[in-house]
C-alpha cells in the first residue's frame, strides 16, 4: 500500500518537462478538470501550484505535469519513485466551467497544454468539437501531444523555430483560423505564457470571440488569506486562487500580471543556480 504523497511514477516527456504520479487517494476522488493542487518537496520549502492533469479514482493517484524552471521545480524532478513528498493541498481553484458550446478551439503554449489537456478532455466529452493548437519553442519542448491529439477533432502545432508543424506562434495559427478559415468559433479557451494568452485575448478581441484563460499568477496558500496572487480583471482586484484560476481573457490586465511575475526574477536565479552548485558539488 502506498503512503501518502509518495511518488508512484515520474517520467521526462520532453526536454525539462517531467510527468509525475502521486498516490492523493482523497485529491484523486474529488477534483474537477481546472483545478490545481499546492504542493512542498520538503518541510522548509517553498509551496508551488501545479494543475491535476489527470487522476486514478481506482489507484487513488493524480498526475502533475511540471517544467523544471527554478529550485523547486528541479528538486521535484530529482526525487524518485517511492520518496514522498512533504505535503500537497487540493484541489484549490474553481472547477473549468464545462458546457455544450459548439466548437472550441483550445490553446495552448509551452507546458501550459498541461492545463489544458484536462479542460480540452471534458469540453469533448461534453459534446463540443474541440480544435487544438498545440505550441512550443521548439520540438524538444512539445508534451502531451498525443493525448491532445485523442480528445480533439483537429489538432495542430506550431513551432518557434519550424522544427515540428507550422513555424509560427499559436496565435498565428488560430489567426488563420479566424481570417483565413473563417472558421465559426464559439469559445477560445488558452493557457500559456502570459504574453501569449495577452496575444490571444488581443485577437479574439477583434472578432468578438469569447476566450477564457487560467491565470499563472503568484501564489502562496492557495485560500484567498494572504492575497499574493492578486490579479486586475475588469478593473477590480481578483485572487487566482479562489475566484480563478480562469478569467475572461478580455476583461485581464495583462500588463499588471506580468508586472507582478517578474518581481522575484532575481531570487529565483539566485536560489536555483545557488541549488544546481550544491547538487554539482554533493555529485561530485
Amino acid at each position: 500500500m502506498a503512503e501518502l504523497f509518495e511518488i508512484l511514477g515520474k517520467e521526462e516527456i520532453a526536454r525539462g518537462v517531467f510527468r509525475m504520479e502521486v498516490y492523493a487517494p482523497e485529491i484523486a476522488r474529488k477534483h474537477k478538470p481546472g483545478q490545481f493542487v499546492i504542493l512542498r518537496v520538503h518541510e522548509k520549502g517553498e509551496r508551488i501550484p501545479l494543475t491535476v492533469v489527470d487522476a486514478d479514482e481506482g489507484r487513488g493517484s493524480i498526475t502533475l505535469v511540471f517544467q523544471v524552471v527554478g529550485k523547486t521545480t528541479a528538486m521535484l524532478s530529482d526525487m524518485e519513485v517511492g520518496e514522498r513528498l512533504a505535503d500537497l493541498a487540493g484541489p484549490l481553484g474553481n472547477p473549468a466551467h464545462i458546457d455544450r458550446y459548439g466548437t472550441v478551439v483550445c490553446v495552448a503554449g509551452g507546458v501550459g497544454v498541461a492545463d489544458v489537456y484536462p479542460v480540452a478532455k471534458a469540453l469533448k466529452k461534453a459534446g463540443n468539437t474541440v480544435i487544438s493548437i498545440v505550441g512550443a519553442r521548439t520540438k524538444e519542448l512539445l508534451s502531451l501531444v498525443e493525448e491532445m491529439r485523442a480528445v480533439s477533432d483537429r489538432l495542430e502545432i506550431t513551432t518557434d523555430d519550424g522544427s515540428f508543424g507550422m513555424k509560427g506562434f499559436v496565435t498565428d495559427m488560430l489567426r488563420k483560423m479566424i481570417e483565413e478559415e473563417k472558421l465559426k468559433i464559439d469559445l477560445v479557451f488558452a493557457v500559456g505564457p502570459t504574453v501569449m494568452m495577452k496575444a490571444v485575448a488581443d485577437l479574439t478581441k477583434k472578432h468578438n470571440i469569447k476566450t477564457i484563460v487560467s491565470l499563472n499568477a503568484i501564489m502562496l496558500d492557495g485560500t484567498g488569506l494572504c492575497g499574493v496572487c492578486r490579479v486586475i480583471v475588469g478593473g477590480k482586484t481578483k485572487f487566482a486562487c479562489v475566484d480563478g484560476p480562469e478569467f475572461d481573457a478580455h476583461q485581464v490586465d495583462f500588463d499588471d500580471l506580468m508586472k507582478r511575475q517578474r518581481m522575484f526574477v532575481e531570487q529565483e536565479r539566485i536560489a536555483y543556480e545557488r541549488y544546481l552548485k550544491q547538487k554539482k558539488g554533493v555529485m561530485a
